[in-house]
């Protein structure tokens, strides 16, 4: 019977994206005591993920790219939804310090092969880059509990889940008291088009105004789990 792991490489080659040294730094250390795990490249904003990847012609010179979700300029959202169009057969492996329910369903809808926290134990981060890299997609009991709950509200069209992905980068950004000034500056926004989209998310939330607005991610946020 063939498993994911026959079709692992011999040596993973691996991206890291992420604009944090001392957090690229580690990786490399978690990923050094794996005989067969190589970084051969890093990269510090979205765009210079996309560059390199590019430079090492995709999947001819990778077989993983570790990308954190909060890069400055395009975020790892947004570079995913890229390199999934470039380099489809090129798998992604998402990073973050968000909690699982916030963005593991999105990441994995948007084509990511897993969700990864960086307070993940080094034994799960190999076993989640192995997984990836040959082909599985890595879930963690948090991403899968997260999953369940997105199938079971599925039907009610309701929740952050009911927000588009520029919509919800918007949306997070406001529940983090942030002005539409601040955000059309970090998302390469018009203040014109991040007000457009708030008043889209208002209207999706049935709220009135942003003190509401994060009076709602809060519900949301510690929402019971699905029994």
């Amino acid at each position: 019977m063939t498993t994911v792991f026959d079709t692992l490489p011999e040596t993973i080659r691996v991206l890291i994206g992420d604009d944090h040294r001392i957090v690229r730094e580690g990786l490399k250390q978690i990923l050094a005591d794996a005989p067969d795990v190589q970084v051969v490249a890093e990269a510090q904003t979205g765009t210079e993920v996309l560059v390199t990847v590019q430079a090492l012609g995709g999947p001819l010179g990778l077989d993983l790219v570790l990308l954190d979700i909060a890069m400055p300029g395009l975020d790892g959202l947004d570079v995913l939804q890229a390199l999934k169009r470039e380099h489809p057969r090129l798998p992604v492996l998402m990073l973050s310090t968000y909690p699982e329910k916030q963005y593991a369903v999105r990441c994995i809808r948007l084509g990511a092969c897993g969700y990864l926290n960086k307070s993940a134990d080094p034994d799960d981060m190999l076993a989640a880059v192995r997984k990836a890299a040959g082909g599985g997609v890595f879930l963690s009991q948090a991403t899968a509990e997260a999953l369940a709950a997105a199938v079971g509200s599925a039907s009610a069209q309701g929740g952050p889940e009911a927000l588009s992905h520029r919509e919800y980068q918007v949306y997070r950004l406001l529940t983090q008291g942030r002005t539409v000034s601040e955000i059309g500056a970090q998302l390469g926004l018009a203040p014109n088009t991040v007000s457009t989209y708030r008043a889209r998310i208002l209207e999706k939330t049935s709220t009135k105004n942003d003190v509401e607005l994060a009076l709602y991610a809060e519900r949301h946020a510690r929402a019971p789990k699905p029994a």
